[in-house]
């Protein structure tokens, strides 16, 4: 099977490279899993873990980097990405087509419909050490 390369998606202080599935070298660097159907949206409950990691990740440390895999790298993985940049504050078409532009073919017909009825709570909104909204981007 033809993967194609990781790429990087950037945004505030958050970093996602998105890959196809890990190997067995590469399988200890991933330490949460949350499966869902090819093709099709998460389910509440993943989006309320994957959004909570992220917060804690990224709050614990600044400027790591979160890598999400999903078999091909193409549907899933973009899926979560995209719910991150949305919670960060991005609009929905905005995220679909900033990880579009680094990843062809990103998304299926039913996770666009979800991520364009999805309702941000603005869950990844963090503060500077001054206690401000960041609301600088980096590409």
């Amino acid at each position: 099977m033809n993967h194609p390369a990781p790429v990087k998606v950037t945004y505030k202080n958050m970093r996602f490279p998105i890959t196809h599935n890990p190997t067995n070298v590469t399988l200890n660097k991933f330490i949460e899993d949350w499966p869902f159907g090819d093709g099709a949206p998460p389910s509440s409950q993943i989006v309320a873990d994957w959004l909570h990691f992220v917060k804690i990740k990224f709050h614990e440390k600044s400027g790591c980097y979160i890598a999400v895999h999903c078999i091909v790298g193409l549907g899933r993985a973009p899926v979560l990405v995209a719910l991150a940049l949305i919670e960060g504050g991005m609009k929905h078409e905005d995220a679909v087509q900033f990880i579009g532009q680094k990843r062809r073919g990103a998304f299926k017909s039913k996770q666009l419909l979800y991520l364009e009825k999805y309702h941000p709570k603005m869950r990844l909104r963090f503060k500077d050490s001054n206690g401000h909204i960041n609301n600088c981007c980096i590409q």
